[in-house]
């Protein structure tokens, strides 16, 4: 050995006695002491601070935990690494041990996000896709499990690598949540609060299973396709709308068109006969004052035949009743999902309110209506 070595060897045994870190990062979350062959003196003194845990390591198993203050390592100090290395008596100078510094403060802002679309199935909507983002914040809770677990021998553990972990950990938790809610795909924006609280409460048990504290789990944003995002809030509107009126009002426009019409003596014709199929959607929102006459006269050349009877129904939507409403307005009402197959109606002569798929002349909303095979001959 040469006489710089001998000088090296002194000072690591004689004059390194304090084992202490201190941090000079915001994203190291483990760091392991760094001392010459690990060698650790009889009496040196270990310095825990606030936000800090120590943890000894000795021969790859666990030993004795530190939490925050000052301490003479002794085997007093040392109970089970004491009990490891069957010291009855007492330890020789050196003693060798690995010794990991773990940051216990919170980890805040951190960043998570469902890398593909969720999909779901919405009862109204069938099959959508979803995407959502958010933050959390998190604390190392069981140091020793955290080492043992998570980190093994890494010697400097930033909160980088644990989040590629922790986020996919996140991901799966949150897709099964949201499979699992069952509520309808306009309200998961509306109740992020909620959800991240559930969320939370899901994922806590997988984040204690390392020795990690899950203390904040948000959800900032759950967006979805455009084309979806219209139909929802189409689908709103109808909903709150009173579509007796609507229907009505769709009525008197269309007379105001086919009166406009330019096209001659047939194009004035044809505006009236439309005039006199949608009278009875006007109800009274067109009507004059109760017991005014109206007569019209038109041209006998021009008049064509009376148009035949529009058949209108009644429905039930959110268990109210709604309508007069023509055929063709109620396979609109069908398509845009306001009602659906089980859905009530009712006519004049009918004896009872009944669904739409068990009426006649309305299966053709069903779909999928083929005839029937020709005769043989």
């Amino acid at each position: 050995m040469g006489f710089f070595d001998e000088i090296k060897n002194k000072l690591s045994h004689e004059f390194i006695d304090i084992i202490e870190w201190l941090d000079t990062t915001d994203n190291t979350i483990v760091h392991r002491f760094e001392r010459y062959q690990n060698e650790i003196k009889n009496g040196a003194k270990l310095i825990v601070r606030e936000g800090q845990t120590a943890v000894f390591i000795s021969e790859g198993q666990l030993a004795d935990v530190f939490t925050p203050g000052s301490y003479d390592l002794t085997t007093q100090n040392l109970p089970v690494l004491t009990t490891l290395k069957g010291w009855k008596y007492g330890f020789n100078s050196p003693f060798k041990s690995e010794v990991y510094f773990v940051n216990t403060h919170l980890f805040t802002d951190e960043k998570w996000g469902t890398k593909n679309p969720i999909i779901l199935n919405d009862e109204r909507y069938g099959l959508v896709e979803i995407r959502a983002f958010g933050t959390y914040t998190f604390r190392i809770e069981d140091a020793g499990k955290f080492i043992v677990d998570v980190v093994g021998t890494d010697g400097n553990f930033t909160s980088f690598e644990i989040n590629e972990h922790l986020k996919s950990l996140i991901a799966t938790r949150f897709t099964d949540t949201v499979g699992k809610a069952n509520i309808p795909i306009e309200l998961y924006a509306a109740n992020t609060t909620e959800l991240s609280q559930t969320c939370q409460d899901v994922m806590q048990a997988e984040f204690n299973r390392v020795g990690i504290a899950l203390e904040k789990f948000y959800i900032e944003n759950v967006s979805m396709p455009e084309e979806l995002k219209k139909e929802i809030f189409e689908y709103s509107r109808l909903n709150k709308i009173d579509l007796n009126k609507l229907t009505q009002f769709k009525a008197a426009k269309a007379i105001e068109v086919a009166a406009a019409n330019e096209s001659g003596a047939a194009g004035a014709g044809m505006g009236m006969g439309m005039g006199f199929a949608m009278a009875q959607q006007m109800g009274n929102f067109m009507n004059p004052m109760q017991g005014a006459q109206v007569t019209t006269q038109a041209p006998q050349a021009a008049m064509p035949p009376p148009m035949p009877s529009v058949t209108q129904y009644f429905y039930a939507t959110n268990g109210k009743q709604a309508g007069p409403v023509a055929t063709d307005f109620l396979k609109s009402l069908f398509a845009s999902r306001v009602i659906n197959k089980n859905s009530l109606v009712w006519k004049q002569g009918m004896d009872n309110w009944t669904a739409i798929k068990d009426v006649a002349e309305l299966k053709s909303f069903l779909g999928g209506n083929t005839p029937p095979p020709l005769p043989t001959t």
